[in-house]
C-alpha cells in the first residue's frame, strides 16, 4: 500500500459521532489491502494527484447508520467512495475502468465515484 493507509479506508465522521466501533476484522483488513494494491494506488500514480477516500469499510451498524445497503461491498472492506477534489472525477472514473473492479458507479452526478473490488 502506498498511497492508502488503513486507517484512510476506515475513517468515519459517522462513526466518530455516533460513537460506532468501526474496526475491521483481519479479514477485512486483507480485503481493503487488495482494494489499494490493486486498483486504488494504481489509480493515484495513473492520476497523479491525491484521491480521498470519502467511505471505505463499513461495519453493519454503520452501514445501516449511513443508509447503505444490506449487501454493501463495503461491509467486507472490498468497496471505496472516492473524490479528487480538484474536478478530476470523470479522469479518475476513466482510469478505474481500466483497473480491477467488479463495481464501478459515477455516483450523483460525478459527486463521488464508488469502486469494489
Amino acid at each position: 500500500m502506498k498511497w492508502f493507509t488503513i486507517e484512510e479506508l476506515t475513517r468515519s465522521s459517522t462513526a466518530e459521532r455516533l460513537h460506532i466501533d468501526n474496526k475491521p476484522s483481519e479479514a477485512v483488513v486483507g480485503n481493503l489491502k487488495r482494494l489499494a494494491e490493486q486498483t486504488l494506488d494504481p489509480a493515484r500514480a495513473l492520476l497523479g494527484s491525491p484521491i480521498f477516500v470519502n467511505s471505505g469499510y463499513r461495519c453493519p451498524q454503520l452501514n445501516k447508520a449511513v443508509g447503505g445497503v444490506p449487501n454493501s461491498f463495503h461491509l467486507q472492506g472490498r468497496a471505496a467512495d472516492l473524490d479528487t477534489r480538484n474536478g478530476r472525477n470523470r479522469e479518475l472514473y476513466d482510469i478505474l475502468q481500466a483497473l480491477p473492479h467488479v463495481e464501478l458507479i459515477w455516483e450523483r452526478g460525478g459527486a463521488w465515484i464508488h469502486v469494489a473490488l
